[in-house]
């Protein structure tokens, strides 16, 4: 398949503001995190999937609905890199815009477990894009089943670089990555919310073809495929 020859119209532009944001957002928030290495692992592999990303660019890019789901996505993953996950003071926030009476200290931060099921929700239809581009599949089932597959599968390889990571540099930065708060179910919790996040995303999907007869991530793939293909 020889490349696209060039991005769709508007697409540059948009790009370039929301990557100067989030760089903008990540360097800011880089700036004395709370804990430097957790900071450095937390960003390890977005910089591997956003490299990913320049490097198939060439062939497939996805549309601005769907880059504007990542670019969400990312800027809480930068807040959570900031603080650590287990430490985001997102409560505290609330009360204070809200007048709500302060939290329990010692209560378990859910940041995670959102951010978490956010993955699955937002990436359910930039998935489905990629799907329909690579595979072209003729039932529109397939694209849900594998793309909630897929989500489990990455969070489970998430939460095994995790492990990997707290094994290997131990203390308190293994701990602030790995971030379990105690709970010897946390990881099953992280892949279970992740993988909710996706059925949910699938079954909006789902309801908005049945509503309005239109598909929109099976049309982008499938257009951006007859593109590359010309």
């Amino acid at each position: 398949m020889k490349p696209s020859p060039s991005l769709p119209p508007g697409h540059g532009r948009f790009l370039l503001g929301i990557g100067g944001v989030y760089l903008f957002l990540t360097v800011l928030l880089g700036i004395s995190p709370h804990n430097r290495t957790d900071w450095w692992m937390e960003h390890f592999i977005i910089a591997f999937g956003i490299a990913i990303l320049f490097a198939t660019s060439r062939w497939f890019v996805f549309s601005k609905t769907a880059y504007l789901f990542a670019f969400a996505f990312l800027c809480l993953h930068a807040v959570g890199a900031h603080y650590t996950y287990s430490e985001v003071p997102y409560r505290e926030w609330w009360a204070s815009l809200t007048g709500a009476p302060l939290p329990d200290p010692d209560a378990r931060n859910h940041f995670d477990r959102a951010v978490h099921f956010l993955y699955g929700l937002l990436f359910t239809r930039p998935f489905r894009e990629a799907f329909f581009f690579a595979l072209k599949p003729r039932r529109d089932f397939w694209s849900h089943l594998v793309v909630l597959t897929f989500i489990m599968a990455t969070s489970l390889f998430y939460e095994i670089l995790e492990w990997a990571a707290a094994v290997l540099y131990g203390g308190e930065a293994g701990m602030a990555f790995l971030g379990t708060q105690g709970d010897p179910w946390d990881a099953h919790k992280d892949m279970l919310l992740a993988s909710l996040g996706a059925l949910l995303g699938s079954a909006g999907m789902i309801l908005r073809l049945i509503v309005t007869r239109k598909d929109p991530a099976r049309a982008w793939g499938e257009g951006r495929a007859k593109a590359a293909g010309d």
